[in-house]
């Protein structure tokens, strides 16, 4: 574990109006393409006022995060909203939506690339992503999928972009959520989008792969990794959505690495700050209270097999309708104002 550091609100990197105005201005003509979309003179999280000058990912300037800051300072909730640039001022994963995936992309990598910047995304439309689970979700087809990551991969091609593919998928075929006979359709899917992803020069693939407290015998993810197209991947994801350590996580996956020809991973650590919730498992990973900010992202992580710790589920942003929290994926200000108060950088 890493050791605890002195709580501190993350400071205000103060920007001139001008400035930005040149910037943007510059990295439009530069590219022969319009300007892309930005926050407000003197938003709190403008791509050039934050501190994304620490990490080499893109800082989202339309986030819920930087919303709510705007709304918080207005109602004048000037601490809370000070508190909460830990969250508004750092990169997290944009998660396209199941329909089309292209305007979304094209936004954020055309920010991604006047900021210099890479962009991180999760892709998540698999057919019967959940198994029937609420919120069900998911293309209602291989073929509709097939369109979905086309297109998708499409809208990334100049940008510099690392993907985190399916986080579920691999998890759900080894806990057995997957039923039998839809497993050739998922490996096939899996392994069509690890190649149609890598048809991009820029885009890094890393396939999603649970977490020690899921699938807690590593070597059960070895097999169906291979299946999905590891191999022509650039490695795999661990801990997306969950809470584990970074250290046991990391443990976790050096050895699957081993297993796998040493191919390097990365890590979810966006509330992970404080573990996960002691007891029933099965209600620990919904909205669980206490929990922390983690690792900021970054892909300096002194581990030779970790190539990044990055913000993959939104801190911030629901687990589903438990605990008091809105629907999944939904914008919970409150949940995101305790992650933030209780991390620890």
């Amino acid at each position: 574990m890493r050791p605890a550091l002195s709580r501190r609100a993350v400071p205000r990197r103060p920007v001139t109006v001008l400035g930005l105005l040149l910037c943007l201005a510059a990295a439009s003509a530069c590219s022969g393409e319009p300007a892309p979309e930005r926050a407000a003179p003197g938003s709190p999280a403008s791509p050039s006022a934050t501190g994304a000058g620490e990490s080499p990912y893109w800082v989202d300037p339309r986030s819920n995060a930087v919303r709510q800051i705007a709304a918080w300072e207005a109602a004048g909730r000037y601490s809370d909203a000070q508190v909460l640039r830990r969250i508004a001022e750092r990169p997290a994963a944009l998660w396209p939506p199941g329909g089309d995936p292209g305007p979304e992309i094209r936004r954020a990598g055309a920010g991604a690339r006047a900021a210099g910047r890479t962009l991180v995304l999760a892709a998540h439309n698999l057919p019967d992503r959940d198994c029937g689970r609420r919120p069900a979700g998911g293309a209602k087809s291989a073929a509709a999928y097939r369109s979905w990551i086309g297109a998708f991969a499409d809208a990334l091609a100049k940008t510099e972009a690392l993907v985190v593919l399916e986080p579920d998928a691999i998890g759900h075929i080894a806990d057995g959520c997957t039923p039998p006979e839809r497993r050739a359709e998922r490996y096939g899917l899996l392994s069509e989008a690890v190649d149609r992803l890598k048809r991009n020069p820029r885009t890094k693939v890393y396939l999603g792969a649970g977490h020690p407290a899921w699938i807690t015998d590593p070597a059960d993810l070895v097999e169906p990794l291979r299946k999905a197209g590891l191999a022509r991947a650039d490695g795999f994801a661990l801990n997306v959505s969950a809470f584990q350590p970074d250290a046991a996580t990391r443990a976790y996956g050096a050895r699957i690495s081993k297993a796998t020809d040493g191919k390097h991973f990365v890590v979810d650590t966006g509330r992970n700050g404080e573990g996960p919730l002691p007891g029933d498992r099965g209600r620990s990973g919904c909205n669980p209270p206490g929990r922390a900010l983690g690792t900021p992202p970054t892909d300096r992580t002194d581990d030779p097999l970790v190539d990044a710790y990055l913000w993959i589920k939104r801190p911030g942003e629901s687990d589903g309708p438990c605990r008091g929290g809105p629907r999944a994926g939904a914008w919970w200000p409150e949940y995101a104002l305790g992650l933030a108060r209780r991390a620890r950088e």
